[in-house]
């Protein structure tokens, strides 16, 4: 399991520069029972970095790009981050479509400050977004989460999607007896923080009690208010430990910022060490201190008057110190235990899920896809119960779903398509069954809300699809496939192609090609022992879905055939689904195949490679010597020894004629074709090859048509 945080672009992570965001992520890291599977990532000009894990992403910038966008496109090429099982980004929310793009596990988003006010979250649709994105989104305060669901309808749904973590402090022993008369003010010395305001009351403060004294940590060349006092000093920019260990001997912290602080780290961190503090009633600072004074008015002269009255009532002044100290909770090892908890809960490692399957574990299927039950049986051969049965053979437990024969069952004036019915079931079916993987087969009518709504709610459920259409640009339905696939990648961890992935119009992270699956109960013939009446067996739908034919509905594969018939007239060929011939189904379908000795692989549109039809199993299952284009590049794992490949249409002529000729040699081919392509694509290693990519587990199966 590994962890990956991205800090924001020119994030200092570094001893002496660090900011509130880094900070953070160094104690919370530091007191991690994950701390030796995280990587953290930035980008500084500055070394010394504050702890061993961190990843400076130095690159070269290109003028007319992004840097934020070069940035985490880096982050992305990192193999540490990408092999991530979570990725955990801070403070950028226009960060998350570009992961997201690419990465398709588990992101959580950290808000240090206001929503409203950052790229990435700053309207509704951005937030809209931002939470359909990521699987978690934390807060440092409840201030800070109200914020984000400004104008969000639907808030009482989306509300479980986000947590609120505090900032968190150290806690060390205090000596109340050893606090000094000195109060203190830490972070940029300008209006915003209200360091005016401080300024023109801790002047009049020392004026008349001379025996107190004053610290102020920061600068801010950008405003100049100029404070001068014997007891005041102006320490400049000071690293946290130093100022920390200050806290310890004073007795009153004053943060009166006048802009709506999303959290607060220094009152959090003065509470901590004892101080009175003193903070305006703005944004999430109320919620840093619970024994914190507040002012409601923001002027010189309360701030005074609350600084005067705890000077003048010792009692109240040491309550305070003592309440705030005692009642502190929010140390580094509790923030980081609360994260350590939400982490263990979305990458659950103690689930056979993401960490500790094995070959032998059973796993609890629910198998979507077009199980043609309204077909009354003529497609059993059909790809999804070959799937079914290895994954029965390998031990698990499969629960079926037949998308389309639900939507075709379930149509009526209330849900006109039937789609309604489909997403109901299957998120009821997930609630009864506690599916341990959903595997999706062309299951297009399961809508992507459906999906995102079953991963927010089955946190240890992994989601895969398979697809057999073609895919590659001259293909019929390029795009239409392509965008298929497309629609459901973001949802899924692994996608499973009859084709080389490669060839899709964009990269798919995750996707896998997948040999159609042959199956021994189904693959039962051995053409080769017989004495066929036919040569050449071709077959194919025209398009057509289990109907009949269309009139005047041609494709380039009736043109090629009828080519072959015309170059080779002695051979005899049983065609179906061209020539005014219907196409077969069913025990029909396997009868025609066992009355020939050859067959003719041919797909739809140009040969592409690694494509070919479910005919392919069928084929070589069933022993016929089978002849298959070059340029499908089958040749990475079948030999010629066990299949034929063929140049052009000419070359395919001449081997027909070839093989007609020499029974003997066409008879071995066959037999070692089916022998192999049962032992090496059987429904029980692509199964196995499904969960195992999908579950990230070592199988006990060789795949052979992988590099």
């Amino acid at each position: 399991m590994k962890i990956s945080i991205l800090l924001p672009y020119k994030e200092n992570y570094t001893f002496g520069q660090a900011g509130a965001v880094s900070l953070f992520v160094n104690d919370i890291t530091k007191h991690s029972s994950y701390q030796k599977k995280i990587k953290i990532f930035g980008n500084t000009n500055y070394k010394n970095f504050l702890s061993k894990n961190y990843i400076n992403l130095s690159f070269n910038k290109k003028i007319f790009l992004s840097s934020n966008k070069q940035y985490v496109k880096n982050f992305l090429k990192n193999k540490n981050s990408i092999k991530s099982d979570l990725i955990e980004v801070h403070n950028r929310p226009s960060y998350i479509n570009i992961i997201r793009d690419k990465y398709f596990k588990k992101i959580f988003f950290y808000f240090h400050n206001d929503p409203l006010q950052m790229n990435g979250s700053r309207t509704t649709q951005e937030r809209l977004n931002l939470l359909k994105n990521v699987d978690k989104i934390l807060f440092n305060s409840d201030w800070c989460r109200n914020r984000f669901f400004i104008n969000l309808d639907d808030k009482k749904n989306m509300i479980d999607k986000t947590e609120i973590f505090y900032q968190s402090s150290s806690k060390v022993k205090v000596n109340f007896k050893k606090k000094e008369k000195l109060i203190t003010f830490a972070g940029k010395l300008n209006r915003a923080k209200g360091y005016d305001l401080f300024g023109g009351a801790i002047i009049k403060i020392l004026e008349k009690y001379p025996e107190w004294r004053a610290r102020v940590y920061g600068d801010e060349p950008r405003e100049k208010h100029i404070f001068n006092h014997k007891n005041l000093k102006i320490l400049g920019f000071k690293k946290n430990d130093y100022i920390l260990n200050d806290l310890k001997r004073a007795s009153i912290s004053v943060i009166c910022s006048r802009w709506e602080e999303p959290f607060g780290r220094t009152s959090l961190e003065a509470a901590s060490r004892g101080s009175a503090v003193i903070i305006s009633n703005r944004g999430g600072l109320p919620e840093t201190a619970k024994y914190a004074i507040k002012l409601n008015k923001l002027n010189i002269e309360n701030i005074f008057n609350n600084i005067e009255n705890l000077i003048l009532n010792k009692k109240k002044l040491l309550s305070l110190q003592k309440k705030n100290y005692q009642n502190f909770k929010l140390t580094h090892q509790y923030v980081a235990k609360k994260i350590d908890i939400l982490r263990k809960l979305y990458l659950n490692e103690n689930s056979i899920n993401f960490f500790n399957i094995k070959k032998n574990s059973i796993l609890k299927i629910i198998h979507a896809t077009n199980f043609n039950r309204r077909f009354k049986g003529r497609l059993h051969y059909n790809t999804g119960r070959r799937l079914n049965n290895g994954f029965v053979r390998l031990g698990h437990n499969v629960l079926t779903i037949s998308d389309r024969d639900l939507i075709h069952e379930n149509k009526n004036i209330l849900d006109i398509n039937g789609k309604r019915k489909l997403q109901s079931d299957l998120i009821e079916s997930l609630k009864n069954f506690k599916a341990d993987c959903l595997v999706l087969g062309h299951a297009d009518s399961i809508r992507n809300e459906t999906l995102e709504y079953i991963k927010d709610k089955n946190k240890n459920l992994k989601i895969c699809q398979w697809f057999l259409d073609p895919v590659a640009k001259n293909c019929p339905d390029y795009l239409k496939n392509n965008n298929r696939i497309f629609s459901k990648a973001r949802y899924v961890d692994s996608t499973f192609l009859t084709s080389c992935p490669t060839i899709l119009s964009k990269k798919i992270k995750n996707s896998y090609f997948m040999p159609n699956p042959s199956d021994r109960s189904f693959e039962i013939l051995k053409n080769y022992q017989n004495k066929c009446e036919n040569d050449v067996f071709f077959a194919m739908s025209h398009g057509v879905h289990r109907g009949e034919l269309k009139k005047g509905k041609i494709d380039k594969r009736e043109i090629f055939i009828n080519k072959i018939k015309k170059l080779n007239k002695e051979i005899i060929f049983d065609i179906y689904g061209m020539n005014n011939i219907q196409p077969i189904w069913g025990d029909s379908f396997i009868n025609a195949i066992s009355r020939s000795s050859m067959g003719i692989n041919l797909s739809r549109g140009m040969p592409a490679k690694y494509y070919s039809s479910d005919r392919i199993a069928q084929l070589l299952g069933n022993g016929l010597l089978t002849f298959i284009d070059i340029k499908t590049r089958f040749n990475d794992f079948l030999s010629n020894k066990e299949i034929v490949f063929y140049k052009d249409i000419y070359d395919l002529s001449d081997k027909i004629n070839k093989y007609k000729r020499d029974e003997k040699d066409a008879k071995k081919i066959a037999k070692n074709g089916r022998d192999t392509y049962l032992k090496n694509f059987n429904s029980t290693i692509i199964a196995d090859y499904i969960l195992s990519k999908t579950f990230d587990y070592k199988s006990k199966y060789r795949f052979i048509w992988e590099k």
